[in-house]
């Protein structure tokens, strides 16, 4: 193909074959990667979005000269429908493709499947490994006991998000009573867990008045639980929702006249802010690598290019650029895109970013980078959802203050 990405998925009846036995011009073409998200129902929008942007940055890499002495980026797309079984059909579909190199983000549950998968490959298949690059699933234990050297992840973990927003809380003396609601799968309840623990620790006076599970992108009203987070007594609510379940349940809130601060870690997702609207400003927090308002860093004419190109978009993911950055220095610099020697270059990687600098931990392959804790507001340089409201900065975390002991004990090839 010369297409600079590729975003429909052709029939796969190949088997899988060494790279020895790839014809050369697979070797020299373009490297691709799968984007394995969910590309079809209740979220689709939010797989669509970042399944552009990765697009978007594949095109930036390779105006810039491209990876491994010129060659293409090429993203494709398969879509999950957010089932990890599903995924893992989409991934030997990838694999049998001859694609080296996968992502996932959405599903904790599917990240998980993902990374048993492709271990499973890795050691029956030596000279065909494939690589999983990890832009947003965020459970702790993927860098802690269940860490694989071929698992790199780009976004900070649930263990790291908390912590930020806890301390945060913990400055807030008049928040006594707080509701914690999510969705039912690993993540949601290790969000929980975490933020009940690092309460605890840090402001034993507040009372958890609520803590529960719903289902997941399967809620179509959430009125019912804005009435019992409202007869709980609930000052402020922490969630990890994201998605459709972040924008509904806000929008029930508002709707409800249930006006109290929200900490979450993805209130201004894909959609997010459009479902919430005013009732939002000033009481939506969320805690993130970045947000499109943070003064002076040098991404204005990025977020306007990305804007200008998919006008009912912003840009949403910059851990993604940070991704592709070191994904293409590490390529660069070996002057290979063979997943093991990209790998290798990636441990340890430390490079300056636009908020500061980006390490990924040779330890456990979880990056470091700076965390924000912004606030939804009004009179901002850019919107969100066309809304007229975007976030700012309440409190920048720089990256090693967001780092976390762990449990990984990393097994790498020929070990």
């Amino acid at each position: 193909m010369s297409h600079v990405t590729r975003r429909q998925v052709v029939g796969s009846g190949l088997a899988a074959a060494a790279l020895s036995s790839l014809p050369a011009s697979a070797q020299s073409g373009p490297v691709r990667i799968a984007f394995i998200d969910p590309l079809s129902g209740f979220m689709a929008p939010v797989g669509d979005g970042g399944l552009k942007q990765f697009e978007f940055e594949a095109e930036r890499i390779n105006a810039a000269g491209g990876v491994a002495g010129g060659r293409k980026l090429e993203v494709v797309g398969f879509d999950n429908k957010l089932n990890p079984q599903e995924a893992i059909v989409q991934l030997e579909k990838a694999i049998d493709q001859g694609i080296r190199f996968v992502s996932q983000g959405n599903g904790s549950s599917v990240a998980s499947a993902l990374i048993d998968a492709i271990e499973k490959h890795n050691a029956r298949n030596p000279r065909q490994s494939v690589m999983y690059l990890n832009y947003a699933a965020v459970e702790p234990i993927f860098t802690n006991d269940k860490c694989s050297f071929w698992h790199f992840r780009f976004d900070a973990d649930s263990d790291m998000k908390m912590s930020a927003l806890t301390d945060y809380i913990k400055g807030q003396p008049d928040l006594k009573r707080i509701y914690i609601i999510g969705q039912d799968y690993s993540f949601g309840k290790a969000l929980a867990e975490s933020a009940v623990k690092m309460l605890a620790a840090k402001r034993p006076d507040i009372q958890i008045v609520g803590n529960e599970l719903h289902p997941l992108a399967r809620v179509r009203d959430f009125s019912p639980y804005i009435t019992k987070i409202r007869s709980a007594g609930a000052q402020a609510v922490i969630t990890g929702n994201w998605g459709n379940d972040m924008q509904l349940l806000i929008k029930a809130s508002s709707d409800a006249g249930f006006n109290v601060p929200y900490f979450t870690y993805y209130g201004g997702g894909l959609g997010a802010v459009a479902g919430i609207g005013r009732g939002g400003v000033g009481l939506v927090r969320q805690v993130t690598e970045w947000h499109s308002n943070i003064p002076d860093i040098g991404m204005d004419d990025i977020v306007r290019a990305f804007k200008a190109k998919h006008r009912n978009l912003d840009y949403y993911y910059y851990r993604v650029k940070v991704m592709f950055d070191m994904l293409a220095k590490a390529m660069n610099d070996t002057k290979s895109a063979e997943p093991r020697e990209v790998a290798l270059a990636l441990e340890g990687m430390d490079i300056p970013i636009e908020t500061g600098r980006a390490q990924m931990r040779k330890d456990n392959h979880q990056l470091i980078q700076p965390l924000f804790i912004s606030t939804l507001s009004d009179n901002v340089r850019f919107d969100i959802d066309n809304t007229g409201f975007g976030f700012k900065t309440d409190v920048k975390i720089e990256g090693q203050a967001t780092a976390m002991p762990t449990t990984c004990q990393m097994r790498r090839p020929g070990a």
